[in-house]
């Protein structure tokens, strides 16, 4: 068994299952694509999901891919056991092969035995291999038995193991319905030396034998009721980790001491300062790299929601290990290189985002170290004071809620100590707060009602805006119907249409169907696998299969987005000129009435920036250059320079929009003719989505003109009521807020003296309550903000004094205390308006002489104000 490095065992995988007739087809996003039931992509499977489902056709029936993936939330999650253990990682590469209703058991499994044992491929031992299969798989035991040859005492039968039927780690499901069948498992027995039993047995949770592959038998469809159905086309689905093999194959019984992680973790130790490779720490802080930078790479970007927030949870951890090590600066940034170097060709997206993610990296540990420093010291306090081995979910709630501390640092910290967390505790005091990290239980749907079209439908809409076409099939409340009568709501499929349906960014057309029979709203149109849906509702007649229809899009619609759709394309050109490369599409939206583009940059743009994009944009337009559509093949648009947005899926064949010199991207949509048919484009909005993204909002054509002549007409009012013209009015508008702000002293003034008169007159109302001075009143016809004035000037008349002022302004009663310094030993400001404002439904804070609060319940506020007296005397005695 000779060694090889972890990039030629993925390409030596690859190759092999190439020979054998497989598509290469290269990893998806981890973000699923169209996909909100997943959070991140956590198997090879995931972007094969609808061609399994039947709702896509691949021009291909096999494929094999080296698969990106990140469990690190939802349901499955490994980013506690990651540094603890030898095999668990957030980020791994899943490699796997796919048959899509061709190959079945026997060729799978004959795969699987040639390319692990095989000498020109990876040559393992034979006699080291074991194998699992469902109990009742009666024909996958047969072929191990009978044609691979391996002895019935290394063919282990797994059963129901979990608690239900088919509910087994022998047996796979997508979800509580659809696809799902038996798996075999191989497993590789590193020897005696380690400790560990065989699968199934009581010591099976050991290291000695390592699960190197699953193979998936998709062949049956589970019903609501939880039978099973045999499916028509049975498929295949497979992964084997490659860190797993890698470390098998290179000899080592850690995935960490495989090549790719020990010149990461050199590197690492390098940045840190440290001489130790074995400290576990190194571990986690390669792991977590991985998944940060591909995460960022592929669009996710530290949030405190759904994906984001697990992003940050994996980079704060990362960077707390690295403190734990002794990193006194900002370092986690650094192994961005290093991390590109050693990933090889699997970092080739990386590269080109290589600057926005060590500035995301950088900026993220920056506002953790502003946190985390406190963080640690009150946990520190806490665990001193901490009576028993468990501390209390209150707590790591506060830690979370008030100082950033994420819970998952909370019990790294804890469980170095040998204390456990009050989790159920912890999750209790979060229910009132939104969800962080959003539980993902898989495809969560019954997959059996999911609308699935075997038809295809052909598109004539770059070309047509009116198409004769035969209705194919029609859907009412997702179940295929013959007819769709009046007032009925449906979706129709067309063999061909000019309706475009929503895709990469650009709405779905809406339009007229209709013949002799009857009239048909498309309200919007969506794509069905192969198919294109036309959604909307019969307003005449009725629309029956086999019919012939007339396809007719609203055109005045359909133009406004081509303008807009045209726009968005020299908008990013713009921006990545003004901006920098690092400029990449992040998401859009084009609609009849504007345009929408996310897109990843660090900081707010400035005025000029902004208008540099229009004026670019707007140049480009007066040009009049052709907007040119080209179909190619992918490698060939690439070649040219073409844009592709990573985490699309494209064909073998696309379409490539040139515009002039200026623009090349892949796009499917459609488009102006040339550039000046845009007219104008006026940007309306930039701000901020998230931590390195930003939005523009923009117009064009007649929308643009219209929002110019708004402005005009606006100008012209506001010229009016300032008596002034376009020349003047600038200067008009100055000496107004000038006037305004002399007006705004003079009144401050008043309100100061009569603030001070005020206080003389109150200062008659004192009370002594045991030696000291109080004084507890409601003020009328006081602002909120004349209080602390008040309170100020009655703190230097008395000298020594307790004050609680009251006013009550919009509904809302303001608190505020003030004690002065000679007394704040006995009574506290912060103290006695928690007291106060309790009773008036509110809550307050402040300095030990002085505090604030606000309250909601007026009626409650004079005998709130009668309890002052005594709860004062109570304190002082």
């Amino acid at each position: 068994m000779s060694s090889k490095s972890t990039a030629e065992i993925r390409q030596a995988f690859l190759d092999f299952f190439h020979t054998k007739g497989h598509e290469i087809v290269p990893s998806s996003s981890l973000v699923p694509n169209n996909d909100p039931t997943l959070l991140f992509t956590n198997a090879g499977m995931n972007q094969f999901k609808d061609v399994f489902l039947g709702l896509d056709k691949r021009a291909y029936s096999r494929a094999t891919t080296a698969q990106r993936c990140v469990r690190a939330g939802g349901k499955h999650n490994d980013l506690e056991n990651v540094g603890y253990t030898a095999r668990h990682h957030t980020f791994f590469e899943m490699l796997g092969n796919f048959s899509f209703g061709d190959y079945f058991k026997q060729d799978a499994i004959k795969y699987a035995w040639e390319l692990l044992t095989s000498e020109q491929w990876f040559n393992l031992p034979k006699e080291r291999l074991w194998v699992t299969v469902y109990h009742t798989d009666e024909a996958a035991y047969k072929i191990w038995q009978q044609e691979i040859g391996i002895p019935i005492e290394r063919i282990i039968r797994i059963g129901d193991n979990k608690g239900a039927p088919y509910a087994s780690d022998n047996f796979w499901q997508m979800g509580d319905t659809g696809p799902c069948g038996p798996c075999t498992e191989i497993f590789y027995d590193h020897g005696e030396h380690i400790l560990g039993g065989p699968p199934g047995s009581p010591e099976e949770d050991g290291d000695r034998y390592i699960e190197i592959w699953n193979i998936v038998f998709m062949q049956f469809n589970r019903q609501s009721d939880g039978s099973l159905k045999a499916l028509p086309t049975p498929s295949v689905d497979t992964g084997m980790g490659l860190e797993r093999i890698a470390a098998v194959l290179q000899h080592v019984n850690s995935n960490y001491e495989i090549d790719l992680f020990r010149q990461l973790i050199a590197s690492i130790a390098k940045a840190v300062a440290l001489s130790d490779l074995n400290n576990k720490s190194l571990r986690v802080i390669a792991d977590h790299i991985r998944s940060s930078a591909f995460l960022i790479g592929d669009g996710v970007f530290p949030a405190n929601e759904g994906r984001g927030y697990v992003l940050r949870r994996i980079i704060r951890r990362a960077v707390r290990h690295g403190y734990m090590l002794g990193a006194k600066e900002t370092f986690f940034y650094k192994l961005v290189a290093p991390l590109i170097q050693v990933m090889g060709d699997t970092a080739d997206e990386l590269k080109s985002h290589q600057a926005t993610i060590e500035k995301t990296l950088k900026n993220e540990e920056e506002q953790f170290a502003r946190t985390l420093a406190r963080g640690l010291q009150l946990l520190d306090d806490e665990l001193a004071q901490l009576q028993g081995d468990t501390l209390a979910g209150e707590i790591a709630f506060r830690l979370y809620d008030t100082y950033g501390f994420p819970f998952d640092l909370t019990a790294d910290v804890c469980r170095e100590r040998n204390i456990k967390v009050d989790e159920a505790g912890f999750n209790a005091a979060m229910e009132q707060q939104r969800y962080r990290a959003r539980e993902s239980s898989g495809f969560a749907t019954d997959y059996n009602d999911v609308i699935k079209v075997d038809s295809h439908s052909d598109f004539s809409g770059y070309e047509n805006n009116n198409q004769q076409a035969t209705v194919i099939a029609i859907f009412h409340h997702g179940k295929s119907v013959n007819v769709l009568n009046q007032g009925e709501e449906g979706i129709i499929i067309l063999d061909k249409t000019s309706f475009y349906a929503e895709s990469g960014g650009q709405v779905g057309d809406s339009g007229i169907l209709s013949n002799s029979h009857g009239q048909f709203a498309v309200s919007d149109t969506q794509k069905y696998a192969q198919a294109i849906g036309h959604l909307g509702k019969v307003i005449t007649g009725s629309i029956t299969v086999n019919n012939s229809v007339e396809a007719k899009i609203d055109i005045e619609r359909r133009n406004a987005i081509r303008l807009n759709h045209s726009a968005t394309h020299l908008l990013h050109a713009a921006l990545r000129d003004v901006l920098g490369e690092h400029v990449s599409q992040k998401g859009s939206l084009v609609n009849e009435k504007y345009l929408r583009f996310d897109f990843s940059h660090f900081a707010a743009m400035t005025p000029k920036q902004i208008r540099q994009i229009e004026d670019i944009v707007n140049c480009q337009i007066r040009k009049n250059d052709p907007i040119i559509t080209t179909l190619m093949d992918l490698d060939a648009a690439k070649e040219k320079g073409a844009m592709a947005l990573f985490g699309e899926k494209y064909d073998a064949k696309v379409r490539v929009l040139s515009i002039g010199d200026f623009s090349i991207e892949l796009c499917g949509g459609t488009h102006a003719n040339r550039t000046g048919d845009i007219g104008l484009f006026r940007i309306k909005s930039e701000s901020g989505t998230a931590a390195g993204i930003r939005r523009i909002e923009a117009i064009t054509g007649q929308a643009a003109i219209d929002d110019l002549h708004l402005q005009s007409q606006l100008l012209a009012e506001i010229g009016q009521l300032m008596k002034g013209d376009a020349d003047s009015l600038m200067e008009k508008i100055k000496a107004t807020l000038d006037k305004v702000k002399l007006l705004e002293r003079s009144l401050n003034q008043l309100k100061g003296q009569q603030a001070a008169q005020e206080s003389v007159s109150l200062s008659q109302k004192v009370k002594k309550i045991n030696g000291v001075n109080l004084l507890v009143t409601q003020l009328n016809n006081t602002e909120p903000k004349q209080l602390r004035i008040i309170v100020d000037d009655l703190k230097n008349q008395l000298k020594s004094a307790i004050i609680v002022l009251s006013t009550i302004s919009n509904d809302k009663v303001s608190l505020i205390v003030g004690v002065t310094n000679d007394l704040t030993a006995k009574i506290k400001a912060g103290d006695l308006i928690s007291f106060v404002a309790q009773q008036v439904g509110g809550k307050g804070g402040g300095r030990p002489d002085m505090a604030q609060a606000g309250g909601s319940n007026i009626t409650a506020l004079p005998a709130a104000l009668a309890s002052v007296e005594e709860w004062v005397n109570s304190h002082l005695t």
